[in-house]
């Protein structure tokens, strides 16, 4: 009697922790790796979760994540699109993050800047939107997906409130992320 009720403890054991692990949350990031846990939230820019048997709270950013596969329910929520970047013609598809927290998750690459000369025939909303395209071009260049921008600042010979051709240089410097 003893050995069937031990038998039985484990067969119910050994099924729960097989259920438990089962509906673990799956969580497939664009690099190819993926998370096991439990998603808590999904928010604007990132994918609150924790790992399985851990109670502290982990955050990625949701441009990581490809997909993530609900265990309890088998439901697929698609996060976001795999951005590819070959070289400095796919400057275009490089995207301006705007909070700090859309990088969690990301390979930091290292720092670049777009300028625009000082004497120009621009602008200074075209000196800018210029400087945007070359932080973008130098990014694409170095394989990034992602720019967060450190800095943005505008410099210019006419008096201040001039809107005329000619006198603003931008620079631009930011910090180039990839999957």
């Amino acid at each position: 009697m003893i050995k069937r009720f031990t038998l039985l403890l484990l067969l119910v054991g050994s099924f729960a922790m097989a259920n438990a692990q089962a509906v673990a949350d799956k969580i497939s990031l664009h690099n190819g790796k993926s998370i096991d846990g439990s998603v808590v939230k999904v928010n604007e820019y990132t994918v609150v979760y924790k790992f399985v048997n851990e109670d502290a709270e982990q955050t990625i950013s949701k441009f990581a994540v490809e997909k993530i596969v609900y265990g309890k329910s088998g439901r697929v929520e698609n996060v976001s699109e795999k951005i590819v970047v070959n070289g400095t013609d796919d400057w275009e598809k490089v995207v301006m993050l705007v909070d700090k927290e859309s990088t969690s998750g990301l390979t930091k690459v290292g720092e670049i800047r777009g300028k625009t000369s000082l004497i120009n025939y621009r602008t200074a909303a075209g000196s800018d939107k210029t400087a945007e395209e070359k932080l973008k071009k130098e990014a694409a260049k170095n394989g990034c997906q992602f720019v967060i921008i450190t800095s943005d600042k505008d410099a210019g010979l006419q008096s201040s409130g001039s809107m005329g051709f000619g006198g603003t240089q931008s620079m631009k410097k930011g910090v180039g992320y990839k999957y």
